[in-house]
């Protein structure tokens, strides 16, 4: 993110010293992307990050697809996934490339280890729930309508309060870095007049949490398609201060401001997030065009070189039918798809929308996981038909 922001204590300058109380020297450590090159943050610990007792592989986290089902339009009902585990362990895989991944999760318990994700960063859609985010960097807390964007390699974990707010959690991996449009930053990075959302937006980390603990401290890191246990002998919360453009952060879905227009808008008006072949855009409670003759509802389209993903976050949306808060669609590359049968015409002379979902666009073709098949709706592609003929409408 092109913020600066600092939080703690710290020496006037770079790689100076620094004391403890005790009169040792504070470790700094460096965290960016692109080597040397992209955005970066500076850490002060108390102990060197370094100091690590035993490390172990616990899991193999490999994805493996689907490679039976014919090429089709699809549709999965996460009301019907696994519910409850860790929000890190016992993520359900959807649909992935080399690019970017897609998971579900409804986590009852909090992780007794911090975890570290060495392989993506992830953006985390909390389709419900609150809390907070504990980090290196601090304290971040998050509602419903989030999305909580944690850089590769930054250790943290997630805190709710069991029984009192459900977690549903989107998460996305991302093997790129995840960042803010480029089409909506001037040269000097700042967000421009015309953008839907401004740094106000944004929110950082604002409290830091200090723990100065000797002990054996488990992190579970995911790498190279596995998850690895490393423990360290103190507390990772240990940093004292920091500074830079690297650190996790949050913005909330209805702090989208929409692009509306007199005619019908394409999808990357709503874009949020850009990544390294995949978009993330947000569709949002909007007026509808306001042309005379407008047709708000989409017209059919085929995007001969990307995929179509959309997460329903409420049960409305102007051109489906027979989806339910918490579908997921997958439209693969090149296949038609459009507005189900009569949602053109009950969309004209319509004034507004409520909708509510998030779409990720990927350049090159995804694959669904084999676990997601167990929920997939597999009438789905036959649901255009004027009959919709064997095509299941939701149960609730």
């Amino acid at each position: 993110m092109p913020i600066y922001h600092t939080l703690g204590e710290m020496p006037r300058k770079r790689h100076t010293v620094f004391r403890r109380p005790d009169g040792g020297l504070y470790n700094e450590e460096l965290m960016g992307h692109e080597g040397f090159v992209g955005t970066s943050s500076l850490l002060y610990h108390t102990h060197a990050p370094t100091t690590v007792v035993s490390a172990r592989r616990v899991a193999d986290v490999r994805l493996v697809a689907d490679e039976e089902t014919s090429l089709r339009h699809r549709h999965f009902r996460t009301a019907s996934a696994p519910k409850g585990g860790s929000a890190t362990m016992d993520r359900v895989p959807m649909l992935f490339n080399d690019d970017i991944s897609m998971w579900y999760v409804e986590p009852d318990r909090e992780d007794p280890f911090f975890w570290r994700n060495s392989q993506a960063d992830e953006v985390v859609y909390v389709a419900e729930g609150e809390g907070h985010l504990e980090s290196v960097f601090g304290r971040l807390p998050f509602r419903s309508g989030d999305y909580v964007v944690v850089h590769r390699n930054i250790t943290h974990r997630w805190r709710f309060e069991t029984g009192k707010s459900q977690l549903k959690l989107l998460v996305m991996e991302s093997r790129g870095h995840v960042r803010t449009p480029s089409r909506y930053r001037n040269e000097y990075g700042q967000l421009l007049e015309g953008a839907p959302f401004s740094e106000r937006d944004i929110r950082r980390p604002l409290e830091l949490e200090v723990h100065d603990e000797k002990g054996e401290f488990p992190i579970y890191v995911k790498q190279y398609d596995a998850i690895n246990e490393l423990v360290l002998d103190h507390h990772p919360l240990d940093v004292v201060g920091w500074d830079g453009f690297f650190y996790p952060w949050a913005f909330n879905i209805h702090d989208f401001e929409p692009i509306v227009g007199r005619i019908h808008q394409p999808p990357p008006v709503h874009q949020t997030f850009q990544g390294d072949g995949f978009v993330i855009c947000s569709f949002c409670p909007r007026p509808y065009d306001f042309h005379p003759d407008a047709i708000p509802a989409p017209y059919n389209h085929s995007n001969v070189d990307s995929d179509e993903v959309l997460f329903y976050a409420s049960s409305e949306f102007m051109s489906r039918k027979g989806i339910e808060y918490g579908s997921i669609t997958h439209h693969p590359d090149g296949l038609p798809h459009g507005p189900h049968p009569g949602k053109m015409e009950a969309s004209i002379g319509a004034k507004a929308t409520e909708e509510l979902a998030v779409m990720m666009d990927s350049f090159r073709a995804l694959k669904v996981a084999k676990p997601a098949m167990a929920f997939e709706d597999e009438g789905y592609f036959r649901s255009w038909l004027e009959q919709g003929e064997g095509f299941a409408p939701p149960t609730s």
